[in-house]
């Protein structure tokens, strides 16, 4: 028996493990994760076979030598684990590596939230098929919530599985553009330093932050000319995106909190909601018109799916941003200084460590907002 599939197999065993203290309502969910993920990590060959196979094409083994260069820098300039993580590659035959469901209610943001062992209770729910993520959706939408589906093309084990292989490159990413690789390697890493339990927000800010900046340092060290024009054009939409995102988020915040919603005057409510809803749409279009190239609907999906749910969930990873990145600074620069802060944090209790992040001075000298 080959070593990863050793792995596995130690990966399966400790999953049923896992499924035996859950109870027995979750036996399904829990044992299509745990066959999802050893199957992914059995489809996973180490880095350096995939260079030195014949079959490999040129294209393959060209993105997986930048994989190993950003891996690097990782570790060596954002003070990022070095360990088994990224360095084997599996070929999915498939566009995400998983499918996640969120759900909200009809007149809030807040996400419903499902509990695990490991991560606590967070807003979405994962599945490695995704007819299991539309049923889950269509479930939920039964009880009366807004639910939505949408493809992931990677998540951290928070390096609790380094021993089994660490998490490995995929297939679902493999081909993004240079700037976008390095950030969502960043990303995942950076989940490995540190993951709070029951606190999506802050732990998708924090990632958030660290992949911004360690992107950022990696187009202008490292990159050539080409791939920082590149990733400056896509940014520049996404920039605008997300501020449209953020407005409409808002906007729709108000309504919920209106008059006319605590006097359950449901029929305004909507009224409210579907001008909200329509303007958005009709604001992306306009956006949407000005990015020409190849990559111009690079949204379209989730406009199409956009509701209560996908507007809560997109909050957990901006909502913070601004306050890791101000703590970043406050800390000279400095990636331990900045992962001991954020440690410091963390230990707060919930509010407590919002409310720390939200009081550190901002660029204009202001406490976040």
């Amino acid at each position: 028996m080959t070593r990863r599939r050793k792995a596995a197999w130690l990966l399966a065993l400790a999953a049923v493990g896992a499924l035996a203290l859950t109870g027995c309502s979750n036996l399904g969910y829990y044992w299509q994760s745990a066959r999802g993920h050893v199957n992914l990590m059995r489809a996973a060959r180490p880095v350096p076979e995939w260079l030195g196979d014949p079959a490999t094409p040129a294209v393959l083994k060209a993105r997986l030598e930048l994989t190993q260069r950003i891996r690097r820098f990782a570790v060596t300039d954002l003070s990022l684990p070095d360990n088994a993580s990224y360095t084997a590659y599996a070929e999915l035959h498939r566009s995400a590596a998983v499918w996640n469901v969120v759900a909200a209610p009809e007149y809030s943001l807040t996400l419903k939230t499902w509990c695990f062992p490991v991560a606590g209770c967070v807003g979405y729910r994962g599945y490695y098929d995704s007819a299991d993520a539309n049923a889950e959706a269509a479930a939920q939408r039964s009880t009366g919530l807004e639910a939505a589906v949408y493809p992931v093309p990677a998540y951290s084990t928070l390096g609790w599985l380094n021993w089994a292989g660490g998490d490995p490159l995929l297939s679902t990413f493999i081909g993004y553009p240079e700037g976008e690789l390095a950030r969502l390697i960043f990303h995942e890493l950076a989940h490995q330093v540190l993951y709070v339990p029951d606190d999506t927000v802050f732990n998708e800010s924090y990632a958030t932050a660290v992949e911004r900046i360690g992107g950022a340092r990696w187009l202008a060290t490292q990159a050539g000319e080409p791939a920082r024009t590149e990733y400056a054009q896509f940014d520049a939409r996404r920039q605008q995106f997300r501020q449209l995102m953020l407005e409409t988020r808002r906007q729709l915040q108000r309504i919920y909190d209106s008059k006319e919603a605590a006097a359950h005057d449901w029929r305004a409510v909507d009224a409210m909601k579907k001008s909200a809803m329509d303007g958005f749409r009709e604001r992306y279009g306009a956006l949407r018109a000005g990015w020409p190239g190849p990559r111009q609907g690079a949204y379209d999906a989730w406009v199409a799916r956009a509701n209560n749910a996908t507007f809560g969930a997109q909050a957990a990873y901006d909502e913070l941003v601004p306050a890791f990145e101000a703590l970043y600074e406050r800390e000279g620069r400095d990636w331990p200084r900045f992962y001991a802060a954020v440690k410091r944090i963390a230990v707060l209790p919930k509010g407590e460590r919002e409310r720390a992040l939200k009081n550190i001075p901002q660029e204009n000298g202001k406490p976040g907002v």
